[in-house]
């Protein structure tokens, strides 16, 4: 259990900021610009026991995909308010650990797609060309200037793995570019444009001149495109994974490129991969005609790290200066209003029957007004949020705090 107790509004000079693996410049300023001045950058990763070190100060983190905060972390950082993952994912956050400490995680799921999207009908183009043998060769000084099995992708058929944001928007950038669109999801999407949906991934395998994977990594992904399902491929098609490195059984891939039922694949992530920048990288498809490896850069483009910069950052500062904890991943989500005539309490705690109950009970027997009550559950803790009358008992918070199964509470303003 924890509480703040200095004052009204906590002094947002003194929320230490921690900013890990080059997030983009637009995070820092938008910090600034809200008032966030105690800020510290790294440009690389920190291990476990570095964050350690650095964690009994921090209120608010924000990581890529490298750093892991681990439980061990989670429970020296007394004062860590949230964690923002500036990427796509969250596997890289116990969210159990932080759920249950009462700390808010946000990500920002949707900032890349238009990058993600776009890389995968270049490589689309590039494989169908046979780009990656002909750059190869030409860098070598040999001229191999013909047709064979270069093709447009005018009229092909890209399935679609995954019919989320970034499926759809491929769908959307494939069907401009000419390609008939199919795709598979297991749960039902609405197709977008002359899309047509498959009722199986067998299906899609068969009919497809590309397969694009866009899926989570979860039990059910693990290995989804293994020996079996690279042999239902039509012949000469190919394969493009910028989803996650557990969804592709690599060994597989590699036997069925070298066979040549495989015509050539476009791989971003990988089942094992660098910690950081210019470690030494090993993949089995290194080497391979028309196979294009990339290093997880499909959402690495310059906007959608200026997009991914504003979008977690201002989740933060919302969380910060109003409570509002939308599309947090730990915290139940609340979208909350700004009450300029009010002080507002946050509340969490485990979600056990009678907490609210005996929270109200506390502030009723100290003569104090609710002017505004939201509360929101998950399988492990309650948010509750308070708006009260500015004249209020000081020791309210003293009160709360003892309120049975408190995780945490603090006044906001």
């Amino acid at each position: 259990m924890s509480q703040e107790t200095d004052g009204l509004s906590y002094p947002k000079d003194q929320i230490k900021v921690l900013l890990l693996e080059g997030i983009h410049p637009k995070a820092v300023e938008n910090f600034n610009q809200n008032g966030f001045h105690n800020i510290e950058t790294y440009d690389v990763a920190l291990s476990e026991a570095e964050l350690l070190d650095k964690m009994e100060d921090v209120q608010l983190i924000g990581i890529r995909s490298k750093t892991h905060i681990t439980e061990k972390v989670i429970k020296k950082a007394s004062k860590l308010k949230a964690i923002g993952c500036f990427c796509i994912g969250t596997n890289q956050v116990d969210l159990k650990a932080a759920t249950l400490d009462g700390i808010t995680v946000f990500n920002s799921p949707y900032s890349n797609t238009r990058s993600v999207a776009e890389l995968v009908i270049a490589e689309s183009i590039m494989l169908m060309r046979r780009i990656p043998l002909r750059d190869k060769e030409a860098h070598k000084g040999v001229w191999l200037k013909d047709a064979k099995e270069s093709y447009e992708v005018r009229g092909k058929k890209i399935g679609i793995v995954g019919y989320g944001h970034i499926g759809s928007q491929v769908s959307v950038l494939a069907e401009n570019m000419g390609f008939d669109v199919f795709y598979y999801d297991i749960e039902p999407k609405l197709p977008m444009g002359n899309a047509t949906r498959v009722d199986s991934l067998k299906q899609l395998l068969e009919i497809s001149d590309i397969i694009t994977l866009h899926v989570p990594a979860t039990p059910d992904t693990h290995m989804m495109i293994g020996k079996e399902e690279l042999a239902q491929m039509k012949e000469k098609s190919f394969l493009l994974n910028l989803a996650r490195g557990s969804v592709v059984d690599i060994n597989a891939l590699k036997e069925a490129v070298d066979s040549g039922h495989i015509a050539g694949a476009g791989i971003d992530v990988y089942p094992e991969e660098p910690e950081s920048k210019g470690e030494k990288f090993s993949s089995e498809l290194q080497n391979l005609p028309n196979v294009i490896l990339t290093p997880h850069i499909g959402g690495s483009t310059l906007e959608a790290q200026y997009n991914i910069g504003l979008d977690v950052s201002t989740k933060l500062i919302k969380l910060i200066d109003n409570g509002t904890t939308v599309d947090s991943h730990t915290v139940p989500s609340l979208n909350l209003p700004v009450q300029k005539d009010a002080h507002r309490i946050l509340h969490i705690h485990e979600n056990k029957p009678g907490v609210l109950s005996e929270i109200n009970s506390c502030l009723s027997d100290m003569d104090i007004n609710i002017l505004g009550q939201y509360l929101k559950t998950n399988e492990y803790i309650g948010y509750v949020v308070l708006d009260i009358d500015k004249d209020y008992n000081d020791r309210v918070l003293e009160k709360l705090s003892k309120v049975k199964h408190t995780i945490k509470t603090r006044i906001l303003y």
